[in-house]
């Protein structure tokens, strides 16, 4: 069974929100009942493999060892805490560092479902817990964040703090009903995206070329451009579809799931754009990746200039965000031109001085959103691998 996808999932769905509804109007904890629930649809999407199953349960339990163990080494103050600590975060990413090569491969490399995001929230937890932000973390909860559910296959990215907060919080009956309307709100729109337009660019995507054909130059040319508009479209009502739904039912049960998308197709600027496409993921990779590479050039004094600093600090950011979604060359090429995209930002931000003097106006915001519509929908038809295999009719 898939989440979001198959039929069976919206009609275990409807018992699953009802209880909790019923338990959160009554003013009952619901962080049991959402963990009973986390661990029986987990069993069912794996269902038809339990090979990924049992790798799964594998990487839970290493995951709990490595929470407690890093939580030991600094409570503990034990010599060579530090890089102790390297070494449990290079065990904790080296599962989806192995299955990233595999799958390059082979497309069948054992792995699971969802080990992108799984690992993104057990790493910023090993993070925090040796910066001394996450005190007290039990295993409950932590199983509980990993295993979440709605956002598990898909996202978006939670972090612990405030999923342990949610958890511990009781709600009023009036502060559930509200959460609960924001959600219905959110799952209404995600399916509206996801079975109503996700549709209709699909068919688009397939529909246009087909008509427009390729037979001449021009012809090529439109249909590439067409090709490419029509699958960013399909890719951000598809992917928004399933974000919007898991914030739906996560506040349904109890926990305010945090919004993955807004209104990204308006954005007058690439940097303006990541704080709108997959801003769960964007922002972790700032927290953790961009400012902490940051602080280490700054105080190891690796650049001249802050300017240098953040533009190479973009470029890495980037990079390895393509390396994540797949080390193929689309991906590598699209993280790559991104972060080169997010440097240039960066330049004209701060040394051009026709941007200083203008880029308040409405035309120039106007130009800025041509631009940067232009280079994102090229850089997704990066992502398809459209640029390396245009499309043929």
């Amino acid at each position: 069974m898939d989440f979001y996808t198959e039929p069976a999932f919206f009609m275990l769905l409807l018992p699953i929100v009802g209880i909790a509804v019923v338990l959160g109007l009554a003013q009952k904890p619901l962080a049991r009942y959402g963990f009973a629930v986390s661990v029986a649809m987990l069993v069912l999407l794996f269902s038809r493999s339990l090979a990924s199953l049992a790798f799964l349960g594998c990487y839970l339990l290493l995951s709990c060892l490595l929470m407690r163990w890093v939580r030991h080494l600094f409570a503990s103050k034990a010599p060579h805490a530090v890089g102790w600590y390297r070494v449990a975060l290079a065990l904790q990413i080296a599962p989806l560092a192995v299955y990233k090569v595999g799958v390059v491969f082979d497309p069948s490399f054992l792995g699971f479902l969802g080990i992108s995001y799984i690992t993104f929230k057990a790493v910023q937890v090993l993070i925090e817990t040796r910066d001394g932000l996450i005190e007290h973390l039990s295993v409950f909860e932590y199983l509980y964040f990993l295993i979440f559910f709605p956002t598990f296959t898909s996202g978006p990215i939670m972090r612990s703090r405030k999923f342990a907060a949610d958890i511990d919080k009781p709600l009023s009956r009036d502060a559930y009903l509200e959460r609960l309307y924001r959600g219905a709100g959110f799952f209404i729109l995600g399916a509206v995206y996801k079975f109503v337009f996700s549709a209709m660019t699909a068919w688009l995507m397939w529909f246009a070329p087909s008509v427009i054909g390729t037979s001449t130059a021009g012809s090529f040319v439109l249909t590439q451009v067409v090709y490419a508009l029509c699958y960013g479209l399909n890719l951000f009502f598809d992917f928004a579809g399933y974000s919007h739904m898991a914030v739906g039912v996560g506040m349904a049960l109890g926990i305010e799931v945090p919004r993955n998308f807004r209104a990204p197709f308006l954005a007058v600027s690439i940097k303006d754009f990541w704080n709108r496409w997959h801003i769960t993921l964007s922002w972790w990779l700032r927290d953790f990746v961009f400012m902490r590479f940051s602080a280490a050039a700054f105080e190891h004094r690796w650049f001249k200039s802050p300017v240098a600093v953040a533009c190479v600090g973009f470029i890495l950011n980037m990079t390895l965000m393509g390396a994540w979604h797949g080390l193929t060359i689309p991906y590598l090429v699209y993280g790559l031109f991104h972060g080169v995209l997010l440097a240039l930002c960066e330049l004209m931000e701060r040394k051009w001085g026709f941007y200083k003097r203008n880029h308040k106006k409405r035309w120039f915001k106007v130009c800025s959103w041509a631009v940067t519509m232009v280079a994102v929908f090229f850089s997704l038809a990066l992502f398809s691998g459209q640029v390396f295999n245009p499309v043929l009719v």
